[in-house]
């Protein structure tokens, strides 16, 4: 009698649409085998570009959601970002790249998710520009499709 084999099943790809929210997915990183903090910096303001310029490694911390009281861990320089330079009224310019734009969007905001929708809210860019970005086959800066 001779075995059936069954091929193991891929996951079903989806095409992302305006309604899909995306996020920065940090395990892409991890898996790239690349280091966030250097991303980190180049989008630290004049001041704390100049504070952080002699440390590399920054301690976690615990961030605190105002909106939903959660507790979670947090590089130090991420919490810079969110609380101070993402404050700042350059932040999020036109001079900046689409992907630039909106990875800094999400730096702004603690990494929820967002749809393109709500991404060309705040950067400007058109809706459907960003999405066609972020849904190719390229991930630019770990941006991706929120997996459910």
């Amino acid at each position: 009698m001779s075995k059936i084999i069954v091929p193991p099943t891929l996951p079903q790809l989806v095409k992302p649409n305006l309604d899909t929210p995306f996020h920065i997915d940090y395990t892409w990183w991890e898996r790239k085998g690349l280091h966030i903090n250097v991303e980190l910096r180049a989008h630290l303001c004049q001041e704390h570009q100049e504070v952080f310029s002699e440390h590399f490694d920054t301690e976690k911390i615990d961030w605190v959601d105002k909106k939903t009281g959660e507790v979670t861990r947090v590089d130090g320089l991420q919490h810079v970002l969110q609380v101070h330079c993402s404050q700042q009224p350059d932040y999020i310019n036109d001079g900046l790249s689409l992907v630039d734009a909106v990875f800094r969007v999400f730096l702004a905001n603690g990494n929820a998710p967002m749809t393109s929708e709500e991404l060309s809210a705040i950067t400007g860019r058109p809706a459907e520009k960003i999405l066609n970005t972020l849904s190719g086959l390229r991930v630019y800066k770990g941006i991706r499709p929120l997996r459910k």
